[in-house]
């Protein structure tokens, strides 16, 4: 029992030093782990023992040993912060997290279209929080998807640098209007009345619906200021096409050129179409590629109109649809913001090459 109690080596403390640690060990506000350190180095500076420390300050010999060290090393500084401390080792090989990035872009699981984490943490052995680690880290994330096409139309450069160049240097003293047809719109009404949104509880809907009909909205958005003119048609044919060229013809102004951005379809390009324009020098077309209607800025407005007014709405009759869009058309043109494109020839044509690459491999 006497070599318990022998006492270590004195440790070297100066009068400054004593004060201030006294301070800390008096201090209301010092926390109670700097309190301790600051009373193992005043005991070791009274030569009192490792052992004997640690029993009257009831902790361990190694942590008497560990702090009258600190305080050697760094003096009072090293007692107020901890030691850092070694990262935890990684448990995965680089080996291991180049087979799940390899299985994830060039395999597919046999029961499944793509991976979850769970089953190529089955495949691979590992726990699924791992797999998701590693996705997380390479940018991985085999549960989307987005949509694609590219165009097989010959004249694709021509047309996208026309319609592109006339997006970002429109003409002087003239008009630019995107114009297509959203056909098919659904007068959808829900078979019950929707459940209101409460804290907690979004709005729900019955997911079955009863069909009261359709109808063809023709739009037509001027790119400068995001003004549409709208008319919706029972039918979406070159009749109802010339009548709605009709309702541009009102709207606008009589000397100004009209340039308009269009698809391929044929109410387009039928022959009393031609015949119109023929009649109508003012208007020149600019027909976007095929397959390429996201070029068509337009699309962007249809877009709004469906998620804002259409999808979530419910309709009893035809009539109720349209006033519907027409009163949306109405508050966009009080409210008018327009599209502005800022991607380059180019840069599309690029991405375009990216695709074509990849697919090819």
């Amino acid at each position: 029992m006497g070599d318990m109690w022998e006492k270590a080596d004195i440790l070297k403390v100066s009068g400054t030093d004593r004060q201030r640690l006294a301070q800390l060990a008096g201090g209301r506000n010092t926390p109670q782990k700097v309190v301790l350190r600051t009373r193992i180095v005043l005991g070791a500076a009274e030569g009192r023992s490792n052992n004997e420390l640690a029993k009257t300050l009831g902790t361990s010999r190694p942590t008497v040993i560990l702090w009258r060290n600190r305080f050697e090393q760094l003096g009072i500084d090293g007692l107020l912060t901890d030691a850092p401390r070694p990262g935890r080792k990684p448990q995965l090989s680089a080996r291991k997290v180049e087979a799940v990035v390899n299985a994830t872009l060039h395999t597919k699981p046999r029961n499944a279209t793509h991976w979850s984490v769970r089953s190529m943490a089955k495949e691979q052995k590992l726990s699924p929080s791992a797999v998701h680690r590693i996705w997380h880290a390479h940018g991985l994330q085999p549960h989307r998807t987005q949509t694609f096409k590219l165009s097989e139309d010959p004249d694709f450069v021509r047309k996208l640098r026309d319609v592109v160049g006339l997006y970002m240097n429109p003409p002087d003293k003239a008009l630019v209007l995107c114009v297509d047809e959203k056909s098919q719109i659904q007068a959808l009404d829900r078979t019950q009345p929707a459940l209101p949104m409460r804290p907690g509880i979004p709005e729900r809907q019955t997911h079955d619906y009863v069909r009261h009909g359709t109808t063809t909205l023709f739009a037509a958005l001027n790119i400068l200021d995001g003004k549409v003119i709208g008319s919706c048609k029972a039918r979406h044919r070159h009749i109802e096409f010339l009548e709605f060229m009709e309702e541009i013809e009102r709207s606008t102004p009589r000397r100004r050129h009209i340039h308009l951005v269009m698809d391929n379809y044929g109410t387009h390009k039928h022959p009393k179409v031609k015949q119109w324009f023929d009649k109508h020098p003012r208007y020149h077309l600019h027909f976007v590629p095929t397959g390429s209607s996201w070029l068509n800025l337009v699309e962007c407005w249809f877009s709004q109109l469906t998620t804002k007014r259409i999808r979530r709405g419910s309709f009893r009759n035809v009539s109720s649809l349209i006033r519907a869009i027409r009163d949306y058309i109405r508050e966009n043109n009080k409210d008018l913001k327009p599209f502005i494109w800022t991607t380059s020839a180019a840069k599309i044509l690029r991405k375009v090459k990216h695709c074509k690459e990849a697919l090819d491999t």
